[in-house]
C-alpha cells in the first residue's frame, strides 16, 4: 500500500473554483429555503391566531401585516421569476387577492378533519395539533403559485410541509373542498392527481404514477379520486387513467391500477390465524 500523502492543493484549488460558481447563484445569496419557511410561518400566523407569534389587536393592524406580507413575497419571488418573463407585482397581487378564498377552504378542511375523527374535539384542536391540516394549508398556498407558473417556490413550500409533517403533496395536485387527512404520515399525492370534494385519506396512502418516460412528465400520470371517497391506510393507487368512482371505499393495503365504479368497496382479503401458544410445537419469536 502506498503511504505517501497526496498533495491536496491543486485538487482543492480546482474544486474550490468549481464550487465558487455555485455559490454565486442568486438563489443561494438570498437564503431562499429559510425565507420561504419564514413566509409560511408569517402567513399562517396572520390567517390563524393558532400559529401567531405576536398578537394583532385591530383589523387595521392585520391589514398592514398583509401589506408587508405582499412586499416580502415580491422580494422572495424576484430571483425566481427574473428569467421567467413573469410579472412579480401581478403574481403577488393575485395571491393576496385570493387569500380570503383560501382561508374559507381551509376552514372547510379543518371542519372535515374534525367531523371525521372521533378523537378530535374541536376545529381549534385540528388547526393547532393535526399535521394533516398543516400539510393541506401549505399545499393550498403552493398550488396558487404553481398555477401561476412560478418556478421552484411551490415545491419549496410543499417540501417544507413534507419535512414538518411527513406528508408529501405535490403543489400541482388538484384538491377539492373539505379534504380530510387522518394521521397522515407517509402520504404521497402526485402532481397530476385530481381529488374531488369530501375525500378522506389515511396514513401511508400513495396516489402515484405508473412508470412513464421523462418526456411525458406533464401528462396525466396520477389517479383521479371522485367525490366522497375514503381511502384507508397504506393503499396504493396508480396511473393517470385510474379513476376511483364517487362514494367508494378503498380498504387498507390495496394495490389498485385500474378504475373502479362509483359506490365500490375495494379491499385486500387475507387470512389471520389466532392460536393459543400452548397448542404450538414451537415458539415464534419476533425481533423488531
Amino acid at each position: 500500500m502506498d503511504n505517501k500523502l497526496i498533495n491536496l492543493k491543486p485538487i482543492l484549488d480546482g474544486f474550490s473554483q468549481e464550487l465558487r460558481k455555485q455559490h454565486d447563484h442568486p438563489l443561494v445569496d438570498i437564503e431562499l429555503k429559510s425565507q420561504t419557511q419564514f413566509f409560511v410561518e408569517n402567513l399562517l400566523g396572520i390567517l390563524f391566531p393558532h400559529f401567531r407569534k405576536e398578537g394583532y389587536s385591530t383589523a387595521e393592524e392585520i391589514s398592514s401585516r398583509l401589506v408587508l406580507l405582499e412586499r416580502d413575497l415580491k422580494q422572495l419571488l424576484t430571483p425566481l421569476v427574473r428569467d421567467a418573463n413573469a410579472n412579480i407585482e401581478e403574481i403577488a397581487n393575485r395571491f393576496i387577492a385570493v387569500l380570503p378564498d383560501i382561508y374559507k377552504k381551509l376552514w372547510l378542511d379543518a371542519e372535515a378533519i374534525m367531523s371525521g375523527d372521533p378523537a378530535a374535539e374541536s376545529t381549534d384542536e385540528v388547526i393547532l395539533a393535526y399535521p394533516g391540516f398543516l400539510a393541506i394549508a401549505i399545499y393550498r398556498f403552493a398550488h396558487e403559485f404553481y398555477s401561476a407558473h412560478v418556478p421552484i417556490f411551490p415545491r419549496l413550500l410543499t417540501e417544507y410541509a413534507h419535512e414538518k409533517t411527513g406528508i408529501d403533496i405535490h403543489p400541482g395536485a388538484q384538491i377539492g373542498l373539505s379534504f380530510a387527512i387522518d394521521h397522515g404520515t407517509g402520504i404521497v399525492i402526485g402532481e397530476s392527481t385530481i381529488i374531488g370534494e369530501n375525500v378522506k385519506i389515511y396514513q401511508g396512502v400513495t396516489l402515484g404514477a405508473l412508470s412513464v418516460a421523462k418526456d411525458m412528465a406533464k401528462s396525466k400520470r396520477h389517479p383521479t379520486i371522485e367525490n366522497n371517497v375514503v381511502i384507508y391506510a397504506q393503499s396504493v393507487i396508480l396511473g393517470g387513467e385510474t379513476v376511483v368512482g364517487h362514494h367508494s371505499v378503498i380498504g387498507g393495503n390495496v394495490w389498485l391500477t385500474h378504475s373502479v365504479a362509483p359506490y365500490s368497496i375495494v379491499y385486500q382479503e387475507q387470512k389471520t390465524i389466532v392460536q393459543n401458544r400452548d397448542e404450538r410445537d414451537g415458539i415464534i419469536n419476533f425481533f423488531i
